[in-house]
């Protein structure tokens, strides 16, 4: 069975990604060198906003309680993020401008080569060097390098973390809480410079989505919200300037009856050395010889509520993009992508994730097609 015929659809790299989106960015910038596969207008002063949470299908639904995005969405078209779609693999594709297979961080949770250990890399509680872990250089540091002024504004509870080392060295980090700091925090910054590349993260709506699901008026009230900021933000764009809008993922809503306990099943965990990933795409790690037979099983298991893959599938069907060499193992031996509303839970080792309403990671259009507007300002 092809992705495709199980209702997946695989990433668009190389052309219509979020791995595409800074580098031509960039491009517009007149920073020579770059690839511009999304051939934006010249401008002197960038913003990249991206939402976490915020998919192309979950904006188009609710249209009335974004205008402002709404409008920008009239005549867009969606980009696709990498696999799986989640924040560590996407922060570090906006960052890197490469696809997961090219900096290797290839979802919430791995298996460190080598042994039995899960690197979380989202929160990085490991000693593990990110600058190792994730050794390309990144699109601001390329900035940087060419004369353009970069920030990188977010909370301040990310700064300096593994994953923003790894996704986002060489910009200068601006905390900024809320949207009212982060809005204040790139009108300020693109005011300072004549030529700039700024990115704004904001995680709210992706908390709302997890926390109270994305048919909630929590999530209706954020998604409000995050409308008001981009529209100040455009509001604030000095002349000659753009503000970009984009997403790291959608969520899909998942209810107790979808769920399946994949960390405690016999059928499940025999032959598993290491279970990681995230709830709508596993990462299944085998012990010596047993991938094979864990493939089957699962699969037998699982049935039409996910598909099941081998790594070299994986790989082979271009999931992660081209896979350098080194970083093949830090993929499971066997991948799980839950279809429709599943999940695949693990309650004994992730209770919190287990009962979150919202969830992402998985290859549906749901999760896989996230917004690019655009609001510019002439010379």
């Amino acid at each position: 069975m092809t992705i495709a015929s199980a209702g997946l659809a695989a990433p668009l790299y190389g052309g219509r990604s979020l791995a595409d989106v800074l580098p031509s960015v960039l491009a517009s910038l007149g920073v020579a060198d770059e690839r511009a596969p999304l051939a934006l207008p010249p401008v002197r002063r960038a913003c990249v906003l991206l939402i976490d949470g915020l998919g192309w299908a979950q904006l188009t639904a609710h249209r009335a309680l974004a205008p402002f995005l709404s409008s920008l969405a009239d005549g867009a078209a969606p980009i696709t993020v990498g696999f799986p779609t989640t924040t560590a693999t996407s922060l570090t594709s906006v960052g890197t401008g490469l696809p997961p297979g090219g900096h290797g961080i290839f979802g919430y949770q791995v298996a460190i080569p080598g042994g039995d250990h899960i690197l979380n890399q989202l929160r990085w509680y490991s000693d593990i060097d990110p600058e190792e872990w994730q050794p390309h250089a990144t699109v601001y540091e390329r900035a940087e390098r060419a004369g353009v002024a970069t920030a990188y504004i977010a909370s301040g509870a990310f700064d300096g973390s593994g994953l923003s080392r790894a996704s986002a060295r060489g910009s200068r980090y601006v905390p900024a809480e809320g949207v009212d700091e982060v809005a204040a925090a790139v009108a300020g910054r693109l005011a300072a410079h004549d030529r700039a590349l700024l990115f704004a993260y904001h995680p709210g709506l992706d908390s709302c989505g997890h926390q109270s699901g994305i048919d909630s008026d929590d999530w209706r009230a954020e998604l409000a919200r995050v409308d008001r900021l981009a529209e100040r933000i455009a509001g604030a764009l000095p002349p000659g300037s753009a503000l970009y809008v984009t997403g790291d993922h959608g969520m899909v809503d998942v209810p107790p009856g979808t769920r399946i306990d994949v960390g405690s099943e016999p059928a499940l965990t025999e032959g598993v050395r290491v279970l990681a990933g995230e709830a709508r795409a596993r990462h299944v790690y085998a012990r010596a010889g047993a991938a094979p037979d864990v493939l089957a099983a699962w699969s037998e298991r699982l049935g039409t509520a996910a598909e099941v893959l081998s790594r070299d599938a994986a790989v082979d069907a271009g999931l992660f993009g081209p896979v350098d060499d080194h970083l093949r193992a830090r993929i499971g031996d066997v991948l799980a992508l839950a279809r429709d509303a599943t999940a695949l839970v693990a309650p004994c080792t992730d209770p919190a994730e287990s009962t979150m309403v919202g969830m992402h990671g998985s290859l549906t259009a749901a999760e896989l097609y996230v917004p690019l507007l655009r609001a510019t300002t002439g010379a």
